[in-house]
């Protein structure tokens, strides 16, 4: 798809400018006042703090004990503050944030490594070493971040940087030669695509962002050409990936940093590349793959979260109707400018890319009057089913068990009422090392007994892709919306179960079904999971929400679960609840209202 163009590539590839240089004063001075006002406060507060220290014993934390937060929130400070402190001068163009721009910018230069401890490793899935080796360095995920974010002060604010020292930019150049654009022409990295190996959002993301790398410096065509041909490779390792539906597998989260990134590359190429991506922004599963966000919300911040997604996302920026407006998608296009006017943070204080930060202040996206909420979508890829009526929204995810950032969650449901979370997936810890790593299910949150599915005696679903659903059907009509599937075979040998055909239906306008029937020889008991304490009478009472009834049920149990980690309290209260529902025969209904 997009090799094809290689050979129709111009005889010169043009530069990019990733926003307004500095001496474009009428682009800055346009900006608008609370988005100024934003910006100026963040970075005068920056001028007042010192920058974080990284030594290297908090890069080695990571492999002494998997603990990833810490060393991250050193890093990570430092290239937002850089950030606050180069919109601040962008914008008012006063030299008296430039010498703390340019300690940010020897400070990251001076770094050892700019990879991630928990992603310091030449293989993927491979041993991660303690510290950085300078001599061979690793582009991870944000390595090529931050070649991106030195390049685009570079892009940005060479004429001001060089009033100080022509030094600081020929830094930012040797010190991205090295790191990125020699290492990714010189070296295969996984996610570059090997064959028929899955790859996922990091090909995307890292393809982008070494892309804005190459064509925000001054860099030489003969590096262009090699560094566009390999980028068009590692597009197509990655899109190969996706059904014609478009689906993210790895959750709507990691859809900022897939299709979105994908969407990035491709208009970075758009530029040096004049018209290139033309008849690709027009294919049916790039526009597809642009969509996918807007099926999977459901109300305000809430988003159905299947994977390592949280069920509550930050608004939509200008990326987002950017993509919409470049694929002909005006439901994405409206839905991204209306959900940006929701939030109170336009100026993306906690983002690191700044060309992301430049595009929010420069780009002002127009209201189209007329958007549509979602309705009814079917992804045969993954086998995901969202159907909605004026109070329910509900999901079911079929698939199989060895999709990337994957939970053993197949067949499992997720319904709100009244845009209110009423069957939960809980969603996934702060990352450590446990959670990329062979003990990745023997985290709770992972495991099928914790999302709304039956376990049999005590055993749950597996993990890998032979584990899957099996005759998987939806369809809608005026009146209904129906999903069946059969989930035993993503159930190991020792459940013992032969079939389990689950039906969910919407009754529109009225209630949702659910029927579970199986053939096995263990008890099976149901799970479903809420973030609403239930009251126990003849069936499930959830106050101010709705209430579950049950056919063929035995004695329900009640666990509460305390929520204590940040990233899982972003979505949740501090207590959720398992409920462990025994079937008393071969069938179990459910009538939720």
């Amino acid at each position: 798809m997009f090799s094809e163009i290689a050979g129709s590539l111009p005889p010169i590839l043009a530069d990019f400018m990733p926003g307004a240089p500095v001496e474009d004063r009428a682009a800055w001075r346009a900006v608008s006042d609370d988005m100024r006002s934003a910006v100026m406060l963040d970075a005068e507060r920056a001028l007042t703090r010192p920058w974080s220290v990284i030594r290297a014993s908090d890069y080695r934390e990571y492999s002494l004990n998997g603990d990833r937060s810490r060393f991250e929130s050193l890093y990570f400070s430092r290239r937002r503050m850089l950030n606050d402190l180069v919109l601040a001068e962008l914008l008012e163009d006063s030299g008296r944030f430039i010498d703390a721009i340019i300690d940010g910018v020897f400070l990251i230069c001076e770094e050892s490594g700019w990879q991630l401890p928990a992603h310091n490793a030449y293989e993927r899935g491979g041993q991660r070493f303690a510290l950085p080796d300078t001599e061979q360095p690793v582009i991870d995920l944000f390595a090529a971040e931050t070649g991106a974010l030195l390049a685009t002060v570079a892009a940005l604010m060479r004429d001001r940087l060089d009033e100080v020292s022509p030094r600081v930019v020929v830094r930012i150049e040797s010190e991205i030669r090295d790191r990125i654009l020699s290492p990714y022409l010189g070296r295969r990295f996984w996610w570059m695509g090997n064959g028929a190996e899955r790859m996922n959002n990091w090909t995307a993301w890292i393809t982008q962002n070494v892309l804005l790398s190459t064509f925000s410096l001054k860099t030489d065509q003969g590096l262009r050409r090699r560094v566009v041909e390999k980028a068009l490779s590692g597009l197509d390792a990655f899109i190969k990936d996706y059904a014609e539906d478009g689906a993210c597998e790895e959750g709507v989260v990691y859809y900022r940093h897939a299709a979105l990134c994908m969407a990035g590359a491709m208009a970075i190429l758009d530029k040096v590349a004049p018209a290139s991506m033309a008849p690709l922004w027009k294919a049916p599963k790039i526009r597809n793959m642009a969509d996918y966000i807007v099926n999977m919300h459901v109300a305000g911040r809430r988003y159905f979260n299947f994977s390592d997604s949280a069920a509550i996302v930050e608004p939509c920026t200008v990326r987002e109707y950017l993509f919409g407006k470049a694929v002909g998608s005006d439901v994405l296009a409206a839905f991204a400018a209306r959900d940006r006017l929701s939030s109170e943070h336009k100026h993306l204080p906690e983002e690191w890319n700044l060309w992301y930060r430049v595009q929010e202040l420069l780009v002002t996206p127009e209201i189209l009057q007329e958007f549509r909420p979602a309705g009814d979508a079917f992804y045969p890829g993954t086998g995901l089913f969202v159907a909605r009526d004026d109070r329910f929204a509900l999901a079911v995810k079929g698939g199989n068990n060895g999709e990337s950032h994957n939970h053993n969650d197949v067949g499992s449901l997720t319904l709100y009422k009244d845009g209110k979370p009423f069957l939960i997936d809980v969603g996934v810890e702060t990352y450590t090392a446990k959670t990329f790593s062979p003990q990745r299910y023997d985290i709770w949150t992972m495991q099928s007994c914790f999302h709304n599915l039956p376990t049999f005696g005590e055993v749950g679903q597996a993990d890998g892709a032979d584990f899957a659903a099996r005759a998987v059907h939806a369809e809608f009509t005026e009146n209904q919306a129906q999903m069946c599937l059969d989930i035993a075979s993503a159930y190991p040998a020792e459940a013992r179960v032969r079939s389990y055909r689950r039906t969910v239906t919407l009754q529109r306008g009225s209630r949702v079904e659910v029927e579970d029937i199986h053939d096995g020889d263990l008890p099976a008991t149901l799970s479903l999971m809420t973030c609403v304490e239930p009251i126990i009478d003849d069936g499930l009472c959830f106050d101010g929400l709705g209430r579950i009834d049950f056919e063929g049920a035995g004695e329900i149990e009640v666990e509460a679960i305390d929520i204590d980690d940040p990233r899982l309290r972003l979505s949740w209260p501090p207590r959720i609840y398992r409920l462990r529902i025994p079937f008393a025969g071969a069938c179990l209904k459910l009538r939720i209202v």
